[in-house]
């Protein structure tokens, strides 16, 4: 089954926006790699670079109080949905200033304001958050639908059949975003899945599916667009397929041996950052210039949130025990 309807068009001022937020997450995402050699950073953290596209494209087919939920790469969700990098650039690195107070780290930012619902450092572990709150605003009818982005790897995860199977039999109001990175960290999805076209195990649930090509920003947009205006209309949840491909390894102390050089350089010739730039240069949104300008920009915000990062103070002891449940 594939998805189909008319998705709103994107203004000027909105692709700039999208754009900016692409470069935020490349420059954030970037540096940390840094902040990790420096030592300041708690924990381990995954990179999103490469993938960036997905993450804009479908975020800006969504409102503000729209929702969604992510995994352990969820830097670039958290960035691509509204999130706010100096508080995020603080959580990883253990300030009381971050949005767990320095309490979470990479894998748990959360920032409800905006709809973001949590990264999560469980494989697969927002597939029920995202069918629980799509759940809710069923029941709520307040018309607000959740993107659910997982990996390849969580895409073998008995969860996801279970969620999917109960979202299609109530219309809940989903959209299951499968980001096809080819790795499961060094497990290649070819090897780990069942079928070559992702996409294909919507049929087992009766609902849409299609495979997008994860690097263009526009390709992803207009699928989770019309998925979204399904959900709204009360048609129930999509699978959504995003090929894409991470340039770093699956963490910081992954080396990479499982890959080869002409996979990474074939991967690098398709930049979504340079495909959608040259996107917005070719239709007269952009010039080089401007397009240059908004890069440094967006490398000087990154590293405002970094100084600002490491001026802010660690956590009180006395708090150690606070923002818990039991």
């Amino acid at each position: 089954m594939s998805l189909s309807g008319e998705s709103a068009t994107l203004t000027p001022s909105a692709l700039r926006d999208m754009f900016w937020k692409m470069l935020e997450i490349r420059h954030f995402d970037t540096r940390l790699l840094d902040l990790y050699q420096e030592g300041l950073i708690r924990g381990s953290t995954h990179s999103y670079v490469g993938q960036e596209a997905v993450a804009i494209g479908a975020c800006a087919a969504l409102k503000t109080d729209d929702y969604i939920t992510s995994n352990h790469r969820g830097h670039g969700h958290c960035i691509a949905k509204g999130g706010k990098p100096h508080l995020m650039v603080a959580e990883l690195l253990g300030k009381a200033t971050g949005y767990c107070k320095g309490k979470g780290g990479s894998m748990h930012i959360a920032d409800f304001d905006v709809g973001i619902l949590g990264a999560n450092g469980i494989v697969a572990g927002g597939i029920g958050i995202a069918t629980g709150a799509a759940l809710s605003a069923k029941m709520r009818k307040s018309g607000q639908v959740c993107v659910c982005f997982f990996g390849d790897g969580g895409f073998n995860q008995g969860i996801f059949y279970e969620s999917a199977n109960i979202a299609a039999i109530w219309k809940l109001p989903v959209i299951y975003l499968v980001e096809n990175n080819q790795y499961a960290m060094s497990t290649r999805a070819s090897y780990a899945t069942s079928v070559a076209d992702f996409s294909a195990r919507a049929v087992a649930f009766g609902i849409p599916g299609v495979t997008v090509d994860g690097q263009d920003v526009m390709a992803v947009y207009e699928a989770v667009a019309a998925a979204v205006a399904r959900a709204r209309a009360g048609e129930g949840p999509s699978l959504i397929a995003a090929t894409t491909y991470r340039y770093y390894g699956h963490n910081v102390g992954d080396s990479l041996v499982y890959r080869t050089k002409e996979e990474t350089e074939y991967w690098k010739g398709r930049d979504p950052v340079v495909i959608f730039r040259r996107y917005l240069l070719d239709n007269g949104i952009l010039t080089e210039e401007e397009a240059d300008r908004m890069d440094e920009q967006a490398a000087q915000a990154i590293e405002e949130a970094i100084a600002f990062a490491r001026q802010s103070p660690e956590p009180a002891l006395e708090t150690v025990m606070e923002d818990i449940y039991a």
